[in-house]
């Protein structure tokens, strides 16, 4: 297909997409053609939807203002110091690892990605962190903060928690058979689920006795 006829697409599914930012799609169009690229197009002030994208990288100083989409594209790693103001959707990828510095204001997506090994110190997430099914993750960094719900479900093999950690909304342990112990200091803002984990058959008691002086403010589900 001719490289005319692929952007006339691109122009085609950005204007039916997302009309209010269609600047983009020269982004999207130099993305994808690995073509220089402006510090003026690098500050995105609204969503940026590469998903399907067939590109493995992104351009340093690289800002969003709202959503970033790599979904499906086939993204191996992230610029050292992104900025994402809304959520970044990550789901099903080949990253092994984030950048330092990498803050997302929204939720960050990393549902499935099962090469991810490790999380950077330095990771802001102001809303969820969703690493479901990240089956190479092992831990969390030392003094983490996830400011909404934190979902490790079928992470097999997770071994452990840092002391301390702050989870502003839920905590999701859902055959998460590697973890067998819970941290002293942590902090759950919202609710602990624990079906078929090692914590089943403890009581409210002694799950909250285990982590103090941490707090759970919710419920503990089974």
């Amino acid at each position: 297909m001719e490289k005319e006829t692929l952007k006339n697409i691109f122009d085609f599914l950005e204007e039916k997409e997302n009309k209010k930012h269609k600047d983009n799609r020269s982004l999207k169009w130099k993305l994808f053609f690995n073509k220089s690229i402006t510090k003026e197009e690098l500050n995105v002030n609204g969503d940026l939807n590469l998903r399907g994208l067939k590109i493995k990288s992104l351009p340093e100083g690289l800002k969003v203002g709202g959503n970033l989409d790599l979904k499906e594209s086939e993204i191996q790693s992230l610029p050292e110091g992104l900025k994402v103001g809304g959520d970044l959707i990550l789901i099903d990828s080949k990253i092994k690892s984030l950048p330092e510095g990498l803050k997302v204001g929204g939720e960050l997506d990393l549902y499935c990605s099962r090469e991810l090994t490790s999380l950077p110190k330095t990771l802001k997430v102001e809303g969820d962190l969703n690493l479901g099914t990240c089956t190479s993750l092992t831990s969390l960094p030392k003094g983490f903060k996830v400011g909404g719900r934190l979902n490790l479900s079928h992470c097999e093999n997770f071994t452990s928690l840092p002391e301390r950690l702050e989870v502003g909304g839920s905590l999701w342990l859902i055959e998460t058979w590697g973890l067998k112990s819970l941290p002293k200091g942590l902090y759950v803002g919202g609710s602990l689920h624990i079906p078929r984990s090692n914590f089943t058959n403890f009581s409210d008691d002694e799950i909250r006795d285990m982590i103090k002086p941490g707090f759970i403010e919710g419920k503990i589900y089974r």
